[in-house]
């Protein structure tokens, strides 16, 4: 049987021990949480980076900015021949990038092409695409708003004789910019890897510092 002034040793021993466990767990998880915050800014740098870096050949045809609503879709209707870039940059939220020949309203489970990044989303178009052609962008459900500004290209490179770039008028191609507002009755068939496994470190660093300062 152990005596009442022992038992109190014992637990003065204790104490500090774990509370400083507690404290070195609670700057660990910190640590941590910093370290994925750090990754996702680097991410987003390195991206935008990205994004200026375009060949010499691509001939810059249009600039479309907007804003879409989670779960929904801002259309595009493209109908200038040949083959064409779109790179799209989520500058708010994440947006995604659906295409098809086959129907002007492309989504996440009807498109031809697709491109479906945290960051910049690029998609080729290719010569043969019969025009018009149909770009649907989707806001992603995690975010309540997304805004996006997509560039459109001329590859060059695709035609035997380059397009003259002195000669081309932007003006010469259609790009028609709708709003089509969808709420979504499903759950969405792809998501995006990289947010889902980051929201879900998230959390549990959270639970963890609530349970550790609690």
């Amino acid at each position: 049987m152990v005596a009442g002034g022992e038992l109190l040793r014992i637990w003065e021993q204790f104490l500090p021990s774990e509370m400083t466990y507690r404290s070195a767990m609670a700057a660990h998880w910190k640590n941590v949480l910093v370290m994925v915050l750090a990754c996702q800014g680097l991410l987003m740098t390195s991206t935008y980076n990205e994004e200026e870096d375009v060949p010499e050949e691509w001939l810059l045809l249009h600039v479309v900015q907007g804003q879409i609503g989670a779960g929904n879709y801002s259309y595009l209707r493209l109908n200038h021949e040949g083959k064409i870039v779109l790179q799209m940059h989520s500058l708010k939220g994440d947006a995604d990038l659906y295409v098809s020949d086959k129907t002007l309203h492309p989504s996440f489970d009807d498109y031809e092409l697709q491109s479906v990044t945290c960051g910049q989303d690029v998609v080729h178009v290719p010569e043969h695409f019969h025009r018009p052609v149909g770009i649907g962008i989707y806001g992603h459900p995690y975010h309540l708003e997304s805004e996006f500004e997509m560039k459109v290209y001329y590859d060059q490179t695709a035609v035997k004789y380059p397009l003259d770039a002195g000669s081309y008028n932007p003006e010469d191609m259609e790009i028609n910019l709708k709003q089509f507002h969808s709420t979504e009755d499903e759950s969405q068939d792809e998501e995006s890897v990289f947010w889902t496994i980051l929201i879900a470190v998230l959390k549990i660093i959270a639970e963890i510092l609530f349970w550790l300062y609690d």
